[in-house]
């Protein structure tokens, strides 16, 4: 099930969210453009700033609006404090578009945390999920694999964990293409009476239902970038800590890399004679190209950009944002959640019990 080919597809983007506002927006949104023919931008802030960026792209002539405003949301502002006083910034109101049906989407580079809250008390969640959760995906040995939740909640319920399944495998489909994803649940071991009550009920409920998509049972932490499974399923803490570990990490490889090949003249000659290796090493691992996480859940499409990205990764969530709409994602979502909830109701009430803990 598709959106109609020749209908635009409508995207809000926050102006003035992110570290270089608004020249990357716009610039995105022009590398976006071309890409997707099909796709009209609301910018959102400062139209001083934004309208002569805009006339340098002939990509964005007659595919454009502006809706002004001097407010932004900044990145040390509270979430509390951005709900309740920044009903005028660029991030809200480019919510709002969305809310009022003028876009079918936003993106934002801005503060995660408030335009979270902006999304959730704006644009409410969708029938029968209880809790939003932020997902992306980033690059394996295999492939790519979808993780969530990745920092919006830090304790889940089972049923909590069950819909993040559910909604994982339905983005693994839209945005990568994988026609039965593969699930796993994060956990301290794949023994079945391993890990916290939640885990342990959430992995029975999963194994009872029928999902779009294959559970696997439990997955660790190497399990990520092995590409073990396609959707990895966790609690927004322990999603938010294994993916800030990962970054870490391919930084620290980078770093140690590139001392190596400074470290004397013979390293510098190899890596003369390795350089196009390394060329094609970067590309895979460029952060730009996996940008854009998407608050799943939510009565709308939302996705949050990278603050420090440039033009070409706020094109890339653009791209995210284009493929969720395209596809009807959240369409998806409410067809099946009702019926998976109404299967979980009628599990027998043994499944809802976990089995003794095991020490890890």
């Amino acid at each position: 099930m598709t959106a109609n080919v020749n209908s635009p597809i409508r995207i809000a983007l926050d102006a003035m969210g992110g570290d270089d506002a608004p020249r990357i927006v716009v610039n995105g949104a022009a590398i976006a453009q071309v890409r997707y023919p099909q796709a009209e931008f609301i910018f959102v802030g400062d139209e001083a700033a934004i309208k002569p960026l805009i006339d340098k792209h002939k990509s964005l002539k007659g595919r454009t609006k502006i809706i002004h405003t001097a407010e932004r949301v900044l990145p040390d502002d509270k979430a509390a404090q951005a709900l309740r006083g920044g009903r005028q910034t660029s991030m809200r109101l480019a919510i709002n578009a969305v809310a009022e049906g003028a876009a079918d989407a936003i993106v934002s580079a801005g503060n995660t945390g408030a335009l979270m809250a902006m999304a959730k008390f704006v644009l409410k969640m969708l029938p029968g999920i209880d809790r939003p959760a932020i997902t992306t995906f980033f690059p394996t040995l295999k492939g790519e694999t979808v993780m969530l939740d990745l920092g919006a909640n830090t304790e889940c319920a089972p049923e909590n964990l069950v819909d993040f399944a559910l909604m994982g495998a339905l983005f693994a489909n839209t945005v990568l293409g994988v026609e039965n994803p593969r699930i796993g649940l994060l956990n301290v071991g794949s023994e079945e009476t391993k890990g916290h009550e939640e885990i342990r009920i959430a992995a029975q409920e999963l194994r009872a239902l029928e999902l779009p998509g294959q559970f696997i049972g439990y997955v660790e932490g190497n399990d990520i970038t092995n590409g073990t499974v396609d959707v990895v399923v966790t609690d927004g803490f322990t999603g938010n800590v294994a993916l800030k570990t990962a970054e870490g990490t391919a930084k620290m490889y980078t770093e140690f890399l590139r001392r190596t090949f400074k470290s004397s003249w013979l390293a510098r000659i190899g890596y003369m004679f390795a350089s196009h290796a390394f060329k094609k090493l970067r590309k895979r691992l460029d952060p730009r190209t996996y940008n854009g996480a998407l608050f799943v859940g939510l009565r709308g499409v939302c996705v949050k950009s990278h603050g420090g990205t440039d033009a070409i990764g706020f094109a890339n969530a653009i791209g995210v944002a284009y493929d969720l709409v395209k596809y009807q994602f959240n369409e998806k979502i409410s067809e099946r959640v009702q019926v998976l909830h109404e299967k979980l109701q009628a599990l027998p009430p043994e499944i809802k019990t976990a089995a003794p803990v095991v020490a890890a």
